[in-house]
């Protein structure tokens, strides 16, 4: 071998420092859930629904019809449950917090409960605690969402856009009110009509009477993590994933990495997210590229996923679950309840289109298939799929070709959206909790609204006892992000 040229260091002198062996892989595994859904305030709610084959799906709000010529009719509101019950939420939260981030915090209390897991305060005037189990250096805080935040900067940016306009009005209508019997009895009631219509055109401009002064804090789509970790003293990483209908799937996935890798002993993983706005501009927005469910049937009959008629997805108001994530040895120490374990992860990006899934499925099925290699299972092993199943025409048709593709025709398959509607980046979250209690319970529940199926899988189409040992719950999203789990029943 020749010796190096004078002047430059032997090529062993250059090389990088050793990097230190990846620990063996850890068992993660699912010790408490907790969810915030249309269908109810918790994840017993949300699950009992699921069996019941009960949904909720509602007109849309009218005055959405002032402002919008809208295709779609109906969406799945959450009502009071936006802004939810917590002891860790107090006043200050309800104006410093998106609906989205309470929705978190009250998830992660349920999930955190669930898991036996005892919170202690901290600093009690901020209503910050910590979990005394926990290193809190080892404890991690990964969310999902498509567009968590939205709801506040909407309401802020009308408030700067349109108060001006409102307050003109205003001395507008004042002025004529003052002027109504000066000249007679018809010139007032012309001007009395005239003051009713500018009432009517101020009531169109709907906005907020006060800016948020903490308008940064509840848009930044990252304060989902961060206040969760401020809230619970976790100090490990803290990443949010914009993944928009995967971003839940996205959050647990690198969740369970972080675990099994080493890098964390536990971590909160979810989902969440909130969609109204005062004028339906969210709802239009779907409406207007065709994804949202419309047509003749009944407002409960709609919603179709993965059956022929189907005509999009059922827009949801919102939701949130978190699910606590802790290492397998921890968690057996201290006595823990174990839901499911999780087992592996895979995700893939079509780079196709924004808006539509790639017609061949070939990354849908790569991710699949990297789930599966990460788990350790084969196809055969797999005995329920939890689908992305949203109702569009495009989606279906590729993710059942992609079922039978990678995993058979011998895995029980459901779509959790047709119950519950499309919750965009919480979606995954509370998709990967409803299959986390399908192996606990070993029951898959159904999909409605499923007369014609778009292939020939064993859909269930109504609550089926079943032995599931392993289950893949997947999603794939607007821009391209596959992303799917690998769960198994707690041993």
């Amino acid at each position: 071998m020749a010796s190096p040229a004078p002047g430059r260091p032997a090529a062993a002198a250059t090389r990088s420092p050793a990097r230190r062996p990846r620990p063996a892989a850890r068992r993660v595994v699912i010790t408490g859930v907790g969810a915030v859904s249309a269908l109810g305030p918790d994840a017993t709610s949300l699950w009992r629904a699921c069996l019941g084959k009960r949904t909720v799906v509602e007109l849309i709000p009218p005055e959405w019809r002032r402002y919008s010529d809208l295709r779609s009719q109906v969406w799945s509101p959450l009502g009071e449950l936006a802004r939810p019950q917590s002891a860790l939420l107090g006043r200050v939260e309800g104006k410093r917090l998106d609906p989205s981030g309470q929705m978190a915090i009250a998830a992660a209390e349920e999930a955190l409960r669930a898991a036996s897991l005892p919170l202690a305060a901290v600093d009690e005037k901020r209503r910050t605690y910590c979990v005394a189990d926990w290193h809190a250096e080892r404890v991690g805080v990964f969310m999902g969402t498509g567009a968590a935040g939205l709801h506040s900067m909407l309401g802020n940016a009308a408030n700067v856009a349109l108060s001006p306009a409102r307050r003109r009005l205003a001395e507008v209508i004042e002025r004529l009110g003052a002027t109504a019997g000066a000249r007679g009895e018809g010139a007032a009631r012309a001007r009395a009509a005239m003051a009713a219509e500018l009432a009517a055109i101020a009531e169109d401009l709907r906005a907020p009477d006060l800016f948020n002064p903490f308008a940064v804090a509840t848009a930044m789509a990252n304060a989902l993590s961060a206040n969760l970790s401020i809230k619970l003293g976790a100090h490990g990483p803290t990443p949010t994933f914009a993944g928009a209908c995967a971003g839940g799937t996205m959050a647990i996935g690198r969740a369970f990495r972080a675990i099994r890798d080493g890098e964390c002993d536990a971590a909160l993983a979810g989902g969440s997210e909130y969609l109204r706005d005062p004028w339906g501009a969210t709802f239009r927005a779907f409406d207007a590229v065709g994804a949202l469910a419309h047509g003749d049937f009944a407002k409960e009959h709609i919603n179709r996923p993965f059956d022929e008629k189907r005509s999009g997805f059922l827009f949801s108001e919102g939701g949130c679950a978190v699910l606590v994530l802790e290492e397998l040895g921890a968690a057996l120490a201290r006595g823990a309840p174990r839901l499911a374990e999780l087992r592996g992860f895979g995700e893939a990006s079509d780079a196709h289109d924004l808006m539509a899934v790639e017609p061949s499925g070939a990354q849908v099925r790569r991710a699949i298939a990297a789930c599966l290699a990460d788990a350790g299972l084969d196809a055969k092993d797999v005995g329920y799929v939890n689908a992305h199943g949203t109702g569009t025409p495009g989606n279906d048709g590729v993710e059942a070709e992609a079922i039978a593709a990678t995993i058979g025709r011998h895995a029980l398959v459901s779509s959790t959206k047709s119950l519950l509607g499309h919750t965009l980046g919480a979606s995954g979250a509370l998709e990967a909790v409803v299959t986390a209690l399908t192996l606990r319970d070993q029951v898959v529940h159904p999909s409605i609204n499923l007369e014609r199926p778009v292939a020939d899988l064993p859909f269930a189409t109504g609550p089926t006892r079943a032995k599931v040992d392993h289950a893949i719950s997947q999603s794939f999203a607007f821009g391209g992000h596959d992303a799917v789990i690998a769960l198994s029943r707690a041993d």
